[in-house]
């Protein structure tokens, strides 16, 4: 049904696809309001999250953008602007809405440093690729393998806090969270996706070091 690895030169040859329905940025409580209204009724969203990038050691960004997918719309909020707020966690803690993403651990980690929160119904479709019998997984790589296409990420290292995103960031940040809902449809259809199966468990927190001196100190 669909090939198993995919090359980098095998990437870089398929056609370039890229999200291109209606998006909807979402910067005030009002808009947040209204576009959770409406996931709320979505059985599955796909989801991705973007930060600005850092080039300093022991600089730091939070998320700036959460982007969620729902057929035919892509809400961009931008919690930079919005803060993350109760009803945010409540669709991230909702265990009757599925939200797919691809390597989600590291997205969750950073919006619970906005406030703490135990995810419910979330999914990686990585996991899902891998017990599908995928050794090449990642956004790039799953879209080349199941969708035949090749998306870009030329605006992954841009900066997404500021004050208004350029028509570039709105369709990447848009198309990420697309192809996530894409990638979980077509799994879906092709029967690897049992109901209830797959949703993503979160590790305990890793352990701080102890530190241990070398060397005899007594």
């Amino acid at each position: 049904m669909f090939k198993q690895e995919v090359t980098k030169e095998e990437i870089n040859e398929l056609p370039l696809i890229r999200y291109e329905g209606e998006v909807v940025v979402v910067t005030t409580s009002e808009e947040l309001s209204e576009a959770l209204a409406d996931l709320s009724r979505q059985p599955v969203v796909g989801f991705d999250t973007e930060s600005r990038p850092s080039f300093r050691k022991g600089e730091y960004y939070p998320i700036s953008l959460v982007q969620i997918a729902i057929p035919g719309l892509v809400y961009l909020i931008r919690v930079n602007k919005t803060g993350f707020t109760p009803g945010l966690k409540a669709l991230f803690e909702n265990t009757s809405i599925i939200k797919a993403g691809i390597s989600i651990l590291d997205d969750l980690r950073e919006l619970q440093k906005f406030v703490n929160f135990r995810p419910g119904g979330v999914m990686d479709l990585n996991q899902v690729a891998q017990a599908a019998g995928v050794k090449n997984i990642g956004v790039r790589s799953l879209s080349a393998i199941m969708l035949g296409a090749r998306i870009s990420k030329s605006q992954q290292t841009s900066n997404w806090e500021r004050d208004t995103l350029s028509k570039s960031q709105i369709y990447y940040a848009a198309t990420d969270a697309w192809v996530c809902l894409q990638l979980y449809e077509k799994l879906e259809r092709w029967g690897y996706i049992p109901p209830g199966e797959y949703l993503f468990q979160m590790p305990p927190p890793a352990k701080p070091k102890t530190f241990r001196p070398r060397g005899d100190f007594e």
